[in-house]
């Protein structure tokens, strides 16, 4: 134990070593830009980093819905010959009707993460200057934006009937039948969350039923049903400036995987972050702890003769994540305990990183190990073969380990602006070459 404890706690502490102290950071806007344009950023056709565009973009109203906005900004992208062409046509609404505009930016096979994050951020920032000229804030506009601590102008605030909230409702489900297999699935979710400085409260319902059959002989078919679901309600406060925050969460499951019929769980939690919120995009170490109380109902009875209990559990995280010119990097090491036995307890290390050690070949590797001594929730009847092979049950374990890692390098050309999409499959299964 001692030994597997040493060996976590160094993989942590060296984790912490790319981690290197950002540029300054403009201050994160607030909900709203008095008078501010007022523009919908639609990435659904590329990966693009939301939460970086709204800190750096400060200067206008992001908004969710295209027919809110005076601005639609469509992004789509293409590989060219060894990196990603991004393509940003800036399209006027409302007042702006009929005005468009496009812009493009282009990578190399060598850039990192960081750096096109910035190249969008800075060809958004671009294209939005035109728009942004015949608002009430384009004289508080130069080459170097810099939002001030007030701003006051004739233009009236954006009036929101939702008062920031959003909601999401999602139903779906699949069918594969073949002669002597069959799979059933039918799954939903719904959300709501509401976002503001001070405030982020969120509530889900989610669930999912699966029904497989296996004929493995002429008369004996094997079944296999699992339904689970989960509901969370979560409210969280900014409390002491940019660097602290308390919460409270209550939550409902049920998991035939995890030999559960009812679990209810009520949690506190504190957070402090070491850098301000306000840098969260860029780079982020926060230390975590919440404490409550769980009651579960068993399907089955437990290795502990136990068909329900109730019990405390508390759990400290300490996290990092940061996305520098160099890479990026993210991990997180969690202990977790049970109030009644701190033997019944769970520690693990997990991580990812991505660093460029020369230009053109990039180092990446992932994982996680852990110590697992929290399975209070075992069946004592045991687990079938079936129950094995269709993982339909959790198996008891003392530790859990994966891993992976790539380097990639690229060489040749500098040039990567052509595009040619000739017989690419337009996105479609239909591709010539293989």
């Amino acid at each position: 134990m001692n030994r597997l404890a040493t060996s976590i706690a160094m993989l942590f502490v060296a984790s912490l070593a790319p981690l290197v102290a950002a540029g300054a950071q403009q201050p994160a806007p607030t909900a709203e830009t008095p008078a501010g344009l007022r523009v919908f950023l639609d990435c659904q056709r590329t990966r693009c980093d939301q939460n970086h565009f709204r800190r750096e973009i400060g200067f206008v109203n992001h908004v969710r819905d295209r027919r809110d906005a005076q601005v639609h900004v469509l992004i789509t992208s293409q590989s060219t010959g060894g990196g990603t062409e991004y393509t940003f046509l800036f399209i006027g609404l409302q007042d702006f009707a009929g005005t468009v505009d496009t812009l493009r930016f282009v990578t190399s096979a060598t850039d990192t993460e960081d750096e096109r994050r910035e190249g969008q951020t800075q060809t958004i920032k671009l294209g939005l200057m035109h728009y942004v000229a015949h608002t009430p804030i384009g004289n508080l506009v130069n080459i170097s934006y810099r939002a001030p601590d007030q701003i006051v102008t004739t233009g009236q605030a954006v009036n929101d009937p939702w008062n920031f909230w959003v909601f999401r409702i999602q139903a779906g489900g699949d069918m594969e039948k073949e002669s002597s297999t069959a799979d059933y699935s039918i799954n939903g979710s719904i959300s709501a969350d509401r976002t503001t400085e001070t405030w982020k409260t969120s509530f889900g319902l989610r669930g999912n039923y699966n029904d497989e059959r296996y004929e493995v002989e002429e008369d004996s078919t094997i079944v296999s049903t699992t339904a689970d679901w989960n509901t969370t309600a979560r409210i969280i406060r900014s409390v002491g400036g940019d660097h602290w925050a308390v919460g409270t969460e209550v939550s409902a499951s049920k998991s035939t995987r995890y030999n559960q019929d009812l679990a209810l769980r009520g949690r506190a939690a504190v957070e402090y972050s070491f850098f301000p919120y306000a840098e969260s995009t860029r780079r982020s170490l926060t230390l975590l702890y919440t404490v409550g109380v769980a009651r579960f109902d068993y399907e089955e009875m437990t290795l502990f003769e136990k068909t329900e209990e109730t019990t405390g559990e508390q759990e400290l995280t300490l996290s990092l994540s940061a996305i520098q010119p160099w890479g990026s990097v993210s991990t997180s090491l969690e202990g977790f305990t049970f109030l009644h036995d701190l033997k019944q307890h769970r520690i693990e290390l997990s991580g990812r990183l991505s660093f460029r050690l020369v230009r053109g070949l990039d180092f990446n590797m992932g994982g996680s190990v852990a110590r697992i001594k929290d399975q209070i929730y075992l069946s004592a009847e045991g687990v079938s073969e079936e129950e094995i092979l269709l993982q339909r049950r959790q198996l008891g374990t003392d530790f859990r380990i994966d891993t992976n890692f790539s380097l990639s390098y690229r060489f040749g050309s500098i040039f990567n602006n052509v595009v040619n999409p000739r017989m690419g499959g337009g996105g479609g299964r239909g591709r010539f070459f293989f």
